[in-house]
């Protein structure tokens, strides 16, 4: 029996414990807090970089080159969601903060009424963004 003591505990530190560089999903109140009243800059996995603003009263202004969208920001379920008046492109995501100044977004639904759902989906990296601020603490790799 004592034998297999540490195979156990093994796993019990693995559970504990997933996958290296990997921190948890923020939640509603962390992204609150984060993201109300503040400037994010970032770039999506194909390297086009963004500037998103997000008013204290939930109103959005997405910039990219050449491309300029208004909307809404509200978090549903611990899921950030962007939605534009007038394009499609906005969604929800899953939000990990992974280091002092810097934010990975996972998209997880196309709008709020499917990131409510109990099982929305895996989510899948998308973005990586900061506060525009404070300096950038961004690494290159997605960390999960």
């Amino acid at each position: 029996m004592r034998r297999h003591a540490p195979i156990a505990l093994l796993a019990v530190l693995a559970a504990a414990f997933p996958a290296a560089g990997f921190e948890r999903w923020m939640t509603t109140k962390e992204i609150t807090v984060a993201f109300s009243g503040r400037v994010v800059d970032g770039y999506y996995v194909d390297g086009v970089t963004f500037t998103e603003t997000y008013e204290r009263n939930g109103r959005i202004d997405y910039r990219e080159a050449g491309r300029q969208l208004a909307g809404k920001w509200s978090v549903v379920n611990d899921t950030f969601c962007t939605i534009y008046d007038t394009s499609p492109t906005g969604g929800c995501y899953r939000v990990v903060h992974t280091s002092a100044n810097c934010f990975e977004f996972y998209f997880l639904a196309r709008d709020e009424r499917e990131a409510a759902r109990p099982d929305p989906g895996r989510p899948s990296w998308t973005a990586r963004g900061w506060r525009r601020d404070q300096r950038s603490t961004c690494a290159d790799a997605p960390t999960v």
